[in-house]
């Protein structure tokens, strides 16, 4: 592929449209990043404000640039924001900001036609589906929902505790965000948490050593998708040591999930009725992928693929799902390898019509080795060693 030839589009500016960039280069394509927000960042500084990441620096950094400071410490979510403003601007590649996917087109000659809100047609060779999931939070709807007249919202929309001070709150849900917000809320509000089965604990330490080393060294952190959809059925918390004994001791009481709303609160399993203030759904997101509309590849809402390759177009690759290629697909530590294995495919799909080159990669100013965007691979990898 020459410099002249039509971009891979990537679509999606945060931590997988970031590694995809970077993956491209390395593979010797030309990448362009549509991105909706200012700055290219994705999505971290709309997260609530206590976030932390769940596992440790040291194995939390995308290819090529360490976290800086002490490795074993759990990066607050404005230092992540912060790395990932550095990895884009170390980045040599076209970063598009303010820049929103509408629609997907495929060209009747082959490549595709990527429509911007404003007003752009971009031609591509390929397209990487990069935009994640935080903008389609998933809230479900019970009997009497249209009813409440309380403050209902997606953790999406919540940043602060300090907000609800006084106030009877229910938390929906019982994985890491759900537990942790729950948790912080207990000392300003009266919290529930309310789940349909009991939640489930893990040490975040084991013998020492975080649970991510251990993921690490015994490979489970790359099982397949086929063997983890065996092995993890349900959600489950990683615990620093103090959410299970909070659960426990009742100081954050968890009951049953309610049945349905009234206008002043909720139905509880057992019968009972509770005037609730506020609820707050943590039930996860799905695929924000309404921009491939046109090309017919999602089945409500989901995309047809294996292993983040389209199952349906050629040339249309997915970073950033969950369970994508494995347990840490759509994490800072695992999206790079999935983003190198996706390019990979690309390169193969348009093996025939780009030229075999290659050029020597350049250093950013802290050390770290990257590609420019001329450079040219005979091959990409499955990014083992990222």
């Amino acid at each position: 592929m020459t410099a002249q030839a039509d971009p891979v589009i990537i679509i999606g500016g945060g931590q997988s449209g970031l590694a995809a960039a970077r993956a491209a280069l390395t593979a010797g394509l030309r990448p362009v990043v549509l991105h909706a927000g200012a700055d290219p960042v994705g999505s971290w500084p709309d997260y609530y404000d206590s976030l932390t990441l769940f596992s440790p620096a040291r194995y939390s950094a995308l290819p090529g640039m360490p976290f800086d400071g002490d490795p074993d410490r759990y990066p607050h979510r404005d230092e992540v924001t912060s790395y990932l403003r550095r990895y884009a601007q170390a980045l040599d590649a076209e970063i598009c900001t303010r820049t929103r996917t509408v629609a997907v087109h495929a060209r009747p000659d082959g490549g595709y036609l990527v429509r911007t809100d404003t007003g752009d047609e971009l031609a591509a060779v390929g397209v990487v589906a990069a935009s994640g999931s935080f903008g389609n939070p998933y809230l479900p709807a019970l009997p009497g929902q249209g009813d409440y007249g309380g403050d209902l919202r997606h953790v999406a929309d919540y940043r602060r505790p300090e907000a609800y001070d006084g106030k009877r709150v229910v938390v929906v849900g019982a994985g890491n965000s759900a537990v942790q917000v729950a948790y912080e809320l207990a000392t300003h509000a009266r919290v529930t948490l309310a789940t349909r089965e009991a939640v489930r604990f893990l040490p975040q330490r084991i013998r020492g050593r975080d649970l991510h080393h251990w993921l690490r060294v015994t490979g489970a952190d790359r099982l397949p998708r086929a063997v983890l959809t065996r092995l993890v059925r349900h959600a489950t918390v990683l615990d620093p040591g103090r959410y299970q004994a909070a659960v426990t001791s009742g100081v954050l009481p968890r009951r049953e999930m309610f049945t349905r709303f009234t206008p002043e609160g909720v139905v509880w399993s057992d019968g009972t009725t509770e005037s609730i203030d506020a609820i707050i759904y943590a039930t996860g997101y799905r695929p924000d992928l309404d921009y491939l509309t046109p090309l017919g590849t999602l089945d409500r809402g989901v995309p047809g693929q294996v292993a983040g390759i389209s199952t349906t177009h050629p040339g249309l690759v997915y970073l950033g799902l969950e369970f994508q290629r494995s347990f840490a697909s759509n994490t800072l530590r695992g999206v790079g390898r999935d983003a190198a294995f996706v390019m990979a495919a690309l390169v193969a799909a348009h093996a025939g019509r780009r030229p075999r080159s290659s050029r020597q990669r350049r250093d950013t100013p802290s050390g770290h080795p990257w590609p420019t965007s001329a450079m040219k691979a005979d091959r990409a990898t499955d990014g083992a060693g990222t």
